[in-house]
């Protein structure tokens, strides 16, 4: 079932990603849900496409969307949940700057079980299933083998709120003097996915939601790498923090992580 569940979920994140495209090339409608936080038409049509064939397909199921939160249409709980993103990265796409994706995650009895991230610009569409590894349009892929701090490539993203953001820059400053070089793109869920396929070594950041990350938390894991929290602990969608990497500079990354003390992280 996990298989057709994925092959769902991929039609659908690329069908999500056709409409960014459309409407990358229009006037936009653009709102704030706050001083820097933005949310498109886009962001609302591609989640009202998601939402609307989540339900016409499994009606029975849940679903939680970073535009209107958690959602079912019985009055039974469902052990399948649905956790998406309909638009990650919104305001690199405001801006039209190419780095955004449409993430998808199926959890069934609070375990991840597939996950799915399409970026439409690129047409890369990174997939997972648990225990059947992880792809990048339908090949294998897995971390790097990078086993030194001092020669990763490494990423971050920073929060909508300013004292985060002040949080974050410690973190990045100690970051890019101990790393090869620090990036930061706008798209933890692409991130995350980057990750998995080798491109960076590792990656954190702070006040995550379980939209962001879901689906690359689990692309991760069957890529080979390790996600947990900052203390190490295993990762928890409803924790709003996370460090994934290959494997090989985990505790380098969590060692400078700690020497900062702690930090202020807020769901």
């Amino acid at each position: 079932m996990a298989r057709e569940y994925l092959e769902f979920a991929s039609e659908l994140a690329e069908e999500a990603g056709g409409l960014l495209i459309d409407y990358l090339g229009r006037e936009l409608v653009i709102s704030k849900k706050g001083s820097i936080n933005l949310v498109t038409e886009a962001d609302l049509k591609s989640e009202e496409l998601l939402v609307s064939k989540i339900f016409e397909h499994f009606p029975h199921h849940s679903i939680l969307a970073e535009e209107s939160g958690a959602r079912q249409l019985g009055k039974k709980a469902s052990p399948c949940r649905w956790i998406i993103d309909p638009l990650d990265g919104t305001t690199n796409f405001a801006h039209r700057y190419p780095f955004f994706c449409v993430s998808i995650a199926l959890e069934i009895d609070h375990r991840l079980e597939v996950g799915v991230v399409y970026d439409p610009t690129a047409r890369e569409l990174f997939t997972a299933v648990r225990g059947e590894g992880a792809r990048l349009n339908g090949r294998s892929i897995q971390v790097s083998s990078e086993a030194s701090l001092g020669d990763s490539l490494v990423c971050t993203g920073f929060a909508y709120d300013r004292d985060q953001i002040l949080e974050n820059l410690k973190l990045f400053h100690e970051f890019m003097l101990k790393a090869r070089a620090v990036r930061r793109d706008g798209s933890a869920a692409l991130d995350l996915c980057y990750v998995a396929a080798g491109r960076f070594d590792g990656f954190w950041e702070l006040s995550l939601n379980p939209w962001d990350v879901a689906a690359g938390t689990l692309i991760v894991a069957e890529a080979g790498g390790r996600v947990s929290r900052f203390d190490g602990s295993p990762a928890l969608l409803e924790i709003p923090e996370s460090v994934a990497t290959n494997g090989q500079i985990h505790e380098q990354m969590l060692s400078i992580i700690n020497t900062m003390g702690e930090l202020k992280v807020e769901g």
